[in-house]
């Protein structure tokens, strides 16, 4: 029973502290999957503005939403400058700020490699918007360069490597313009 008892006023204790720390923790900015686009998640009732802000601190979207239960409202900054944005909520109980860097989709992200069902032979399977310039380095199982070149990729990108002479699991790395690098041991 005592035990029981420390366990709920620690949990009370733990509870205030975070409630207290962040006492208008209303507003969280959420990343998609698709690059440049967020959500913006409020929680609460009122009238509530929106503004987006751009690096130079000129607002490049402004909304005044008046709700009851709070919203969830998708924001898309494709097509606009990279660098860094400001989302601001401003309601009754004042304002909250939040700050993104919206950037390019780097091309290493979308590296793939699969093993093809013939011994030693492996698909790399790149995909991208645009022109790039990408590195191909392929280490054996001791760490040796076995490959090493430069490509440029054009859109999408696949290609098939034999190594049935490389000695032990190979080792894919691709480094994209960005100097990105994606590391893909199979």
């Amino acid at each position: 029973m005592k035990t029981k008892f420390m366990l709920v006023a620690v949990i009370a204790m733990v509870a205030s502290v975070a409630f207290a720390t962040e006492p208008n923790a209303k507003v969280a900015v959420v990343s998609q999957k698709q690059t440049g686009t967020y959500k913006v998640i409020y929680n609460g009732e009122g009238k509530v503005k929106l503004n987006i802000r751009n690096t130079a601190g000129e607002t490049i979207f402004a909304e005044t939403i008046n709700t009851t239960k709070g919203f969830i409202r998708p924001v898309n900054f494709a097509g606009l400058e990279f660098g860094e944005y400001t989302i601001e909520i401003a309601d009754a109980a004042g304002k909250q700020i939040q700050k993104i860097q919206y950037q390019a989709e780097t091309i290493a992200k979308n590296v793939h490699v699969a093993k093809i069902g013939e011994d030693g032979k492996y698909l790399l399977a790149v995909a991208g918007k645009e022109a790039e310039q990408i590195n191909v380095k392929i280490f054996d199982g001791e760490n040796n360069l076995v490959h090493d070149k430069n490509i440029t990729v054009n859109g999408n990108l696949g290609l098939v490597y034999n190594l049935k002479q490389v000695s032990g699991t190979p080792t894919f790395e691709v480094t994209d313009n960005a100097g990105v690098v994606k590391t893909i041991k199979y």
